[in-house]
């Protein structure tokens, strides 16, 4: 399946059905009077979030959906039935916004969520609405009102607890691969990850959530290389594991690259957590990974971590870093939760 994080679409509500002119006519019933019954309600545009989906590639192939126009009101006061709601399913972290593509209109992350994005029209009244004591045979009615209409943007934002970072190379791919059960393209040439990816790290009776995104390179905040449309979808990670590529020239360099990316970025990303580790340690001399350790230490002002997804070194010690924050976290959103106790006499 194709992997699409975002997609423009039009939607349309239902318009409310007409009224009805009607008159009650019976044998030896003189005067019926009116009977006209009233439109039903259009239907709405509901957006609901739903588990088991991970992609917008729905929406690439359909992007115009419209709900159904209210029935019309009918004689004998039989009024028109409501239209049933277009119910458009979109992966946990979607992000609809606005036609512009910046102006928020909601953001559904949790499975069950629904939000009404277009609102049918009222059905119009029919004729038996209208009859007062001084107007006892009206001949007119309502129309419907017309639905609600909007071109929105659906963002997918994937929900991780960490994302990896880094240039292309650095050694991303073949860390989710190692630690988790997702199968990320590996090979021996930059942007080889195209997609971002996601893979569930358990250990013992612990379960994490780890994102890949492709790698960064300088000026993607400019559109260089692929970009950094992707770093939207680690802004929900909690903790971030930066790896810089051991074989690289300068890892100082190299980490700072990274970092100025980020903070131009925005977003809240050059704010989180950020677990340093330098990659491909098995590559290295002694000498020059003690050199390249230094020079990322002087950079990232902390100790980093030497990694070898090959040989296994430093793997479980950088899960138990990501593990330390990522659980720190959830205590603290279980905390902010749970309602508060009230405590104390009162009078």
């Amino acid at each position: 399946m194709k992997f699409l994080d975002q997609a423009k679409i039009y939607v349309k509500a239902g318009d409310g059905g007409a009224g009805c002119v009607s008159f009650r006519r019976e044998k030896f019933i003189e005067f019926g009077g009116p009977n006209g019954g009233d439109g039903g309600r259009g239907g709405d545009v509901v957006v609901e979030c739903v588990q088991g989906l991970n992609t917008l590639i729905d929406y690439r192939y359909q992007q115009h959906f419209k709900a159904k126009t209210g029935e019309h009101g009918m004689g004998k006061d039989r009024h028109g039935a409501n239209s049933p709601a277009v119910v458009l399913k979109v992966p946990p972290g979607t992000e609809i916004l606005d036609e512009d593509g910046e102006t928020p209109i909601a953001d559904l992350t949790e499975p069950g969520q629904r939000f009404v994005l277009c609102k049918g029209g009222n059905g119009g009244f029919g004729n038996a609405y209208f009859k007062t004591s001084t107007n006892q045979a009206p001949k007119h009615a309502n129309p419907g009102l017309p639905g609600e209409e909007r071109w929105v943007w659906l963002r997918l934002k994937l929900i991780a607890d960490a994302g990896l970072v880094g240039l292309p190379n650095a050694g991303k791919s073949t860390f989710l691969a190692t630690v988790t059960a997702a199968k990320p393209k590996i090979a021996d040439y930059p942007f080889t990850t195209l997609h971002p990816g996601l893979g569930v790290v358990r250990v013992h009776d612990k379960e994490m959530v780890l994102a890949d995104i492709p790698g960064l390179i300088e000026g993607a905040h400019e559109g260089h290389g692929l970009g950094d449309r992707f770093l939207g979808h680690i802004e929900r990670c909690r903790v971030l594991l930066h790896l810089v590529e051991g074989t690289s020239e300068h890892a100082g360099k190299v980490y700072k690259v990274i970092r100025e990316e980020l903070e131009a970025y925005g977003q809240g990303l050059e704010d989180k957590p950020e677990i340093v580790a330098l990659s491909k340690a098995d590559a290295l001399t002694p000498e020059v990974l003690k050199e390249q350790v230094a020079r990322l230490k002087r950079a990232a002002k902390q100790m980093p971590i030497v990694l070898s997804s090959a040989s296994g070194e430093g793997v479980d010690r950088a899960l138990q870093a990501l593990f330390a924050v990522v659980e720190a976290a959830r205590r603290d959103e279980e905390q902010d939760k749970a309602p508060a106790v009230e405590t104390g006499w009162r009078p």
